[in-house]
């Protein structure tokens, strides 16, 4: 075997060893849950065979991502931590449910039906489940003390039901647990029609069940958007603080001025060569250079600013007009500060509005 063979597969292995998803993974998972819904149909009887081909190479390569996990784990000694997390759970899944469910005697057909299961393996690289994740840990008291309530309205209501129709549709509404089905359907406003109160009381109690759940929708709906608002403004304060303490001009701010500055701050990312800022603009923000670089357009001249420049700050200081044409000259990441808030930051950090101004000034007769 060549050695640039070699070192491909070397390297091929050490992707599958890490714990994140690999092209070569997502092309196995789409091909595999393709091929499975493929094969469930009978019309295809003629293409089974590579069908069944395809399917066989995505469980080979399930397989060996197992194995390599496993002895990339027991060589650093994190073999029963990764054994008894999701992601170790769903790479074993992946490997053994189809190959246990043939050997158990199941049908092919039948078998192949828990390829499935492989789309569990893109969970972990999906970050919007990850932050689902944190939003229900964290909400949880209030998602369950509303589950709670649907639990009692449902069986409340089916008890209800049950006694007020049971001699009008014994077929219908003959026990709880039949009426416990017309609750749920009533409940989630699915409303399929297979199961409808008919005497007055059982349709008042009907009608309080249909709006008991928009309440209870209502309000599992406001708990997760609260909390997905939380966690979108939490992760924005972190990037946010963290470009800020990248920026020279913060680095001698401590931690409280920065949390303060960094409520303060919105950031911006934008492509290369991008207009920000046009000459006889009416300015209300300035700028902070977080990554990339700005080139500003000076009569006569041009001038690059880069990483932890500052621009757009005359406007904010008496002079309400924008000066010059300021536009990106690769991929950047700026930091906005608005009107309002600068005049609060320069108010309760007068350092920086002594540099500020010293900049403004210096950069003034820079281009007189």
């Amino acid at each position: 075997m060549s050695k640039p063979l070699i070192s491909a597969l070397a390297q091929f292995a050490a992707a599958t060893a890490g714990r994140n998803m690999t092209k070569a993974a997502y092309v196995a998972v789409v091909v595999g849950v393709l091929g499975m819904v493929l094969l469930s149909d009978k019309r295809a009887h003629e293409a089974h065979g590579w069908i069944g081909a395809l399917l066989w190479a995505c469980l080979a390569y399930f397989v060996f991502e197992w194995l390599v996990r496993l002895r990339h784990m027991g060589q650093h000694g994190r073999l029963s931590l990764y054994m008894s997390s999701s992601a170790g759970v769903v790479d074993a899944i992946g490997a053994l449910a189809v190959p246990v469910a043939l050997f158990l005697g199941a049908e092919p057909g039948t078998a192949w039906l828990l390829g499935v299961l492989w789309v569990l393996k893109v969970v972990p690289g999906i970050p919007g489940l990850r932050q689902l994740r944190r939003v229900l840990v964290l909400e949880s008291g209030p998602l369950v003390s509303v589950l709670v309530i649907f639990l009692m309205v449902v069986f409340l209501a089916s008890v209800a039901e049950y006694f007020l129709e049971r001699d009008v549709q014994p077929q219908t509404f003959g026990s709880v647990p039949a009426a416990l089905w017309w609750a749920v359907v009533t409940l989630t406003t699915t409303g399929y029609g297979d199961a409808v109160p008919v005497t007055p009381l059982g349709r008042l109690v009907a009608a309080a069940v249909m709006i008991s759940g928009l309440g209870v929708f209502g309000l599992w709906t406001g708990i997760l958007a609260t909390g997905f608002a939380a966690e979108t403004r939490r992760d924005n304060f972190l990037k946010t603080w963290e470009a800020v303490s990248k920026v020279p001009f913060f680095a001698a701010l401590g931690p409280a001025a920065i949390a303060d500055v960094t409520h303060m701050l919105r950031t911006m990312e934008l492509p290369a060569r991008t207009m920000i800022i046009r000459k006889g603009a009416q300015g209300d923000c300035m700028y902070f250079i977080a990554a990339g670089e700005v080139e500003v357009d000076l009569p006569g001249k041009k001038v690059q600013l880069g990483e932890g420049a500052f621009f757009g700050e005359m406007a904010l200081l008496g002079n309400n007009k924008r000066g010059a044409n300021v536009s990106t000259t690769k991929v950047s990441r700026l930091l906005v500060l608005d009107l309002v808030d600068f005049r609060v930051l320069m108010a309760r950090h007068p350092d920086l509005a002594e540099t500020i101004d010293a900049e403004a000034k210096r950069r003034a007769l820079e281009n007189k």
